[in-house]
Order: structure tokens, then C-alpha cells, then sequence
């Protein structure tokens, strides 16, 4: 045997027998395209809609949902992109795709959604509706008492309203504003001359008209019957123009970028800088126009040509355009149809029959509130308590989404009339809240509140209120961090949490982040919370990657909106590798494909979607029985960790640590009804089972020992 065969030999033999490849964690094929994460996250709302278990009118709620997610996904997410195509943006996507490759996606994504969504209203809900008693029908199945009926509602009440604008060489096609009902109208002249006209459709009347009941109808007889309002005026048009014959007349509907860039950097005034961009939005490029199906070809070019949308912008839909105005029907009075309505509970130490003070509560220990199941009002109360108190010296805050006639922002301008010095962050830049946080900052200002605009380059985005008390042995500070918004409004619809503390180093940090966010502080360390851009991404990196190093004695839970960021997404493929056991409950958007041989084996997804959003995130590390919790306002998104500031805190309490892991995971991990277990290939399985977490919240909330 010569010497060069006999080396070749020696190399085969010393190759590993069953050598597994080594798997590249930069391949794009381990990563799920954001924006179709997000519509398969609208597509598991839409399962609500159609599970039979729900009530029929939260299901009809849900349709209503899904049909309004999909307007804000074309505004801001598709609005992106068809920025970026136009701007020649050659980056490519986490999963590898260009930007004209994830338009196409999305486009086809979005076409086979919309024909789901069509057909659970048509074969589902309508006929659902029907046999309780309630039908939405067309004009043309009405008898001729019914159509009277209608036609007097008409005349008293739409007509007056209406304002037809003709289009021609003196009169321009109008502006469309954005997510506006409208009606295209061809009418031909006694002298057979073709005009065009726009007819916009009133927002403020109900847009599902009830059907006058008869008198040969019973009285106590729940039956109600709705016409679509465009149908309406479609059917009397003549009244609007008399001596015209109506050739056609076609429904539309706008949806406008709502992408604004703010140029902060050039800006010598924040907030008149952010009312000329919301002002500027409302005339941004339309990036979606919707009509009905029947639409002529004539009347679609007009419509194309004028608005100046592209033709694959153009969705015909089989039924009623702009299902979000389904939100109507829940409002009926028909309990039987609706989930049980259910009072938050209020622990007994923030209740007005406790002795306790509330500020003796949290200086005691930290205190918990899950919310909804919890009531937000000790959270109003602290804040309404402080402005009285004449103990108290300073309240701080940030201000995200407040909500109108706020409660948080008249305590504040109490506290200002009591002479507490009062400083409050207003976020300007809060996507489609622009106008009412102007509205509530110049409010603010008007009555002496030191008011901060955010940060240039950033958005303040963490949910956190300082208070400064002058006690018998100091100064103490007490301190609500939480994972949503000051608006009780929502916090009966979304699952958040809220802690208080008097922990001092805890205070301390907040006053260092106040002092940041209305001075020139460069501060870059704290001492317990995860400040994002400074410390938040280092140290939850460091924590995972101190799982990593356990091995199987490694344990990470997540719980989070959003998970995109592609450098935790690899950490977390490092930790599975190492066989540390990962379970994520990630509601909205994931990129991170779970079940991956080699890569993701030991990575659960899970997302629920049930009768509450799901809002708080929390983050558990086992650190080898030594375990640590974090939660806050911060999702796993480039955006919360690089160019938002956030807050992440820890919760130090042993109690609130059990309740977090033993309670409120367990509950989510043993969830089969509202679960959705991702797949590899990004879809979701639905859970079948009969075990709903958020329900079991409802039903035992008060049960719990108080937090």
C-alpha cells in the first residue's frame, strides 16, 4: 500500500463515527420574520372569534379586534416597510429576506387572513347572531314598513349630517382621511353627462342602525335587527342628489402611514415639533385601500388613480368593509352573550376599611397587585393620598398612555395646589396618543407641574412614580414600578403588574433615573434596577448566560410581548444547547423558532390569548436555587433595550417571588384552553383542554393570601 493511500486511510479512520453537524446560530432559517410573527399573532386572535367555548358576543369582540389590529399593522408595520423599499434599504430581515421579499410575504399572509376573517363572519357569526335574535341584513331584505322606518331615522338623523363633495374641474378629489368610511357615487346628468362624487360616512352615528321595531312585534322579545349605516345612505342617496339618476355607488376605505419620522435633533421645540408630525400624518400616502367586491372597473381606477395607491394595495373584501365596527354589538344588552362581569379585588391593607396607613403598608414590605384581578384604585389612592399628605414633599413620574379624564393627573394637580413640588415625564411620542399627551402636559404646565418632554433619541417608555416623604427619622421614599400604563381604564383589560416599595436602594435609583430624565445626570450604574440603554441588556446577558454555565441545573422562565431581539434569541439557543430547560410565554411577536433539533430542543413557546391582553412581563432566573425575578415594562425588542428607556426591577419579597413562580407561572404553564404552543415552522398548535389561567384568576384572586 503506497504511503498517500495509507494517510487517506489514517483520515477516515480518525473522522468521529456519527459526527453531528455543527449548527450555525447566524443561519437565518433559525429565525421567524417579525412581521408575519405579528399576523400569526392576529390569526390566533381570530381563533377566539371562532371558538364555540366563548361567548358569542365576546367572539363577535374579538372579530372587531383582530379587523382593528390588521388597520394598525398596515399603518405602522406595512407603512414601514414600503418606507424602507422606497428609500433603497438593502438590510435584510432576522430570517434573511429583503424588503421587497417580506412586502410579498406579508401581502400574501394578509390576503389568506382576510378570507378567514370573512368567513368566520359569514359562516359563523352571522348565522350564530341570527338564532339569538340578533341579524345584521342588507336593505334589500327589508319589507317596505321597515325601509319607512329607516328612511324617517335618515332624514331626521343622517341626512343633516351628510356632506356629498363633488369631483371635478373646479372642485378636486377630496382628501380621504385615514380609516374613514366612504362612499363612491357615479351619477349621470339630465343631460347625460357622468359625474363623480364622495360621500363620507358620519363616524360619530352608530354604524349598525337598529331596525325600528314593530308593534306586531312582542314587547319583552330580545330580537334586534341592524343595517350596515352605509347601506343606509347608499338606499337614499336620491336625497342627496335630486334630479340625478345613481348609476353605482361603492363603499371605501383608507388606511394611511402613520409612520411619521420626528426629527428630535433638529428640533428647538419638542413639542410643537411632535403636533406638526401628528398634524403631518394625517396627510401621509395611503398604503392600503379597501373596497367591496362588486366595485366597477371605472370606479376603481378613479379611486386608485386619485388616492395614489399602488394596485397591490387594493383589497376587495366579500362582505362589509371595516369589521372593527362590529365593537357595537357587545354593547347590547345581552348579558347571557358576554363573559360575567367581575369586580377587581382590593387586598384588605390598601382597602378603606383597613386602620393602616398606606404609606406604614409599604414600608412594612413590598406589596404586589395583579392586575386586572386586582384593582388598580391603590394605585390612584397612593398617588391621591401623597397629594394630601403634608408629610409628602415631591411626587415624580412618568406619563405613557394616561386615557381621558385621568384620575393620576388630577391627583397631581391637587398635589400642586397643596404646594408639593411635582415633576412628571409626558412621553410626546406615544404612537396614536400624541394629541392627548399634549393635551395633558400643557395642563400640566398651566398649573405649575415641572413637565419633561422625554429624550431626544429615545422614548421613555417604563411605568414608574416617586414619592418623597419627610418622616420622624429621615427622608424616605416610596416607589410604584409597574409593567402598564396610569390608565385604569385599561388596567381592567390588561394583565400587569404593580409593586410598592420602600426598599432604599431602590429609591435611590429612582431619584438617579428622575435626575437623568429631567437633568443632565450621566449616570450609568444602579444599584437594583435594569435601566435600559445603560445596564438592561448587559445584565439580563450575564443572567442568561449564568444559566448556560448550569447546564441542566439551569432554569429560565420568560414572560414578554415580544421577542425579536436576535442577540437574546441566540443566548437563549446557547442555554437550550446546554440543556438548561426554557419555557417562554411570549404573546405577540416571537422570532425565535422553538423545537429546533440541536438548536431550540429544550425552548417551549407558549402565547396566550384569552379575555384579558396579556401585558406583564417577568423574567425568572434559577440561579442554582438561588432564584431572581424581574419584571417591568420591557419586552425583548432591539427598540426596549437600545432606544427606549426602561426599567426591569427586582422583586425582592420571598412572598411575591412564590406567587410569581409557584402561582402565576404555574397557572400559565398548566393553561390547555387559551394556550397556543409554538411549532418550528412558527405556526402555533391551539390548546383543547378545559384549563384557562386567566379565568382561574378571576374565580380565586381573593383567595390568595394578600401580597
Amino acid at each position: 500500500m503506497s504511503p498517500r493511500k495509507k494517510k487517506a486511510e489514517a483520515n477516515v479512520v480518525e473522522m468521529p463515527a456519527a459526527a453531528s453537524p455543527v449548527v450555525s446560530l447566524d443561519d437565518p432559517s433559525l429565525y421567524f420574520n417579525r412581521e408575519l410573527s405579528l399576523l400569526e399573532f392576529q390569526h390566533r386572535v381570530l381563533e377566539e372569534a371562532l371558538d364555540e367555548r366563548n361567548k358569542l358576543l365576546e367572539r363577535v369582540k374579538f372579530l372587531s379586534i383582530v379587523s382593528s389590529n390588521l388597520d394598525e399593522f398596515f399603518m405602522v408595520r406595512n407603512a414601514a416597510l414600503k418606507q424602507k423599499l422606497k428609500a433603497g434599504n438593502q438590510d435584510l430581515s432576522i430570517d434573511g429576506k429583503t424588503v421587497g421579499q417580506q412586502l410579498s410575504a406579508v401581502r400574501g399572509r394578509v390576503g389568506t387572513l382576510m378570507k378567514e376573517i370573512y368567513d368566520c363572519f359569514h359562516k359563523h357569526l352571522l348565522p350564530d347572531l341570527a338564532r339569538e335574535g340578533i341579524r345584521i341584513v342588507s336593505w334589500q331584505s327589508l319589507d317596505e314598513r321597515e325601509r319607512d322606518a329607516l328612511r324617517v331615522y335618515f332624514q331626521d338623523t343622517v341626512f343633516p349630517v351628510l356632506t356629498p363633495l363633488a369631483v371635478d374641474p373646479g372642485r378636486p378629489f377630496p382628501h380621504i382621511s385615514n380609516l374613514s368610511m366612504n362612499l363612491a357615487v357615479v351619477l349621470n346628468d339630465t343631460d347625460g353627462r357622468e359625474h363623480f362624487a364622495r360621500l363620507k360616512v358620519p363616524e360619530r352615528l352608530p354604524q349598525l342602525v337598529s331596525v325600528p321595531a314593530l308593534r306586531v312585534q312582542r314587547k319583552a322579545s330580545p330580537a334586534r335587527k341592524f343595517v350596515w349605516i352605509e347601506d343606509l345612505i347608499a338606499a337614499n342617496l336620491d336625497s342627496l342628489f335630486p334630479g340625478l339618476e345613481i348609476v353605482e355607488s361603492h363603499p371605501f376605505h383608507v388606511t394611511r402611514d402613520a409612520e411619521v419620522a420626528i426629527k428630535e435633533l433638529e428640533s428647538d421645540d419638542l413639542l410643537e415639533t411632535v403636533e406638526e408630525a401628528v398634524w403631518r400624518r394625517r396627510f401621509r400616502k395611503p398604503v392600503r385601500l379597501q373596497t367591496d367586491s362588486g366595485i366597477s372597473g371605472r370606479v376603481l381606477e378613479t379611486l386608485v388613480e386619485n388616492l395614489g395607491v399602488e394596485p397591490t394595495d387594493v383589497f376587495k373584501v366579500h362582505g362589509p368593509i371595516d369589521l372593527a365596527r362590529l365593537r357595537q354589538l357587545p354593547m347590547l344588552d345581552r348579558p347571557e352573550l358576554c363573559d360575567a362581569p367581575f369586580e377587581p379585588f382590593t387586598p384588605e391593607v390598601f382597602s378603606s376599611q383597613s386602620d393602616e396607613d398606606m404609606f406604614s403598608v409599604i414600608r412594612r414590605g413590598d406589596r404586589l397587585l395583579h392586575h386586572p384581578f386586582d384593582s388598580f384604585q391603590p394605585v390612584v389612592e397612593m398617588l391621591r393620598k401623597a397629594a394630601v399628605d403634608p408629610d409628602v414633599l415631591a411626587i415624580k413620574m412618568t406619563l405613557y398612555r394616561v386615557g381621558k379624564n385621568s384620575p393620576i393627573v388630577k391627583a397631581l394637580l391637587e398635589a400642586i395646589e397643596n404646594g408639593k413640588q411635582v415633576a412628571v415625564l409626558v412621553e410626546l411620542k406615544a404612537r396614536f396618543d400624541e394629541e392627548s399627551n399634549i393635551e395633558w402636559a400643557r395642563a400640566l404646565e398651566r398649573e405649575g407641574v415641572h413637565v419633561v418632554y422625554g429624550l431626544l433619541g429615545l422614548k421613555v417608555h417604563c411605568k414608574i412614580a416617586l414619592i418623597v416623604r419627610r418622616e420622624a427619622d429621615g427622608i424616605r421614599r416610596y416607589v410604584h414600578l409597574g409593567t402598564g400604563n396610569y390608565n385604569p381604564f385599561t388596567a381592567r383589560l390588561y394583565t400587569d403588574l404593580s409593586l410598592f416599595t420602600a426598599n432604599e436602594e431602590i429609591g435611590m435609583d429612582a431619584s438617579d433615573l428622575f435626575n437623568q430624565l429631567t437633568g443632565y445626570s450621566h449616570k450609568a450604574d444602579f444599584r437594583r434596577l435594569l435601566v435600559a440603554p445603560l445596564t438592561m441588556r448587559s445584565r439580563l446577558e450575564a443572567m442568561i448566560r449564568r444559566e448556560t454555565a448550569l447546564g441542566s441545573r439551569g432554569r429560565l422562565i420568560f414572560k414578554t410581548n415580544a421577542l425579536e431581539d436576535k442577540s437574546m434569541i441566540r443566548l437563549l439557543y446557547e442555554a437550550s444547547q446546554a440543556g438548561v430547560k426554557v419555557d417562554l410565554i411570549v404573546r405577540g411577536i416571537c422570532c425565535l423558532r422553538a423545537g429546533v433539533p440541536g438548536v431550540s430542543d429544550n425552548i417551549t413557546v407558549r402565547s396566550i390569548v384569552g379575555r384579558f391582553l396579556e401585558h406583564s412581563r417577568i423574567y425568572y432566573f434559577g440561579n442554582d436555587g438561588k432564584e431572581e425575578i424581574y419584571s417591568g415594562s420591557a419586552d425583548l425588542m432591539p427598540r426596549n433595550l437600545d432606544r427606549r428607556v426602561e426599567l426591569l426591577f427586582p422583586v425582592l419579597n420571598p412572598k411575591i417571588v412564590r406567587y410569581l413562580k409557584d402561582v402565576v407561572f404555574e397557572k400559565y404553564l398548566s393553561d390547555t384552553r387559551k394556550v397556543r404552543i409554538a411549532k418550528p415552522d412558527g405556526t402555533y398548535e391551539s390548546g383543547r383542554g378545559s384549563v384557562d389561567a386567566q379565568a382561574w384568576f378571576v374565580a380565586h384572586r381573593a383567595k390568595l393570601r394578600s401580597l
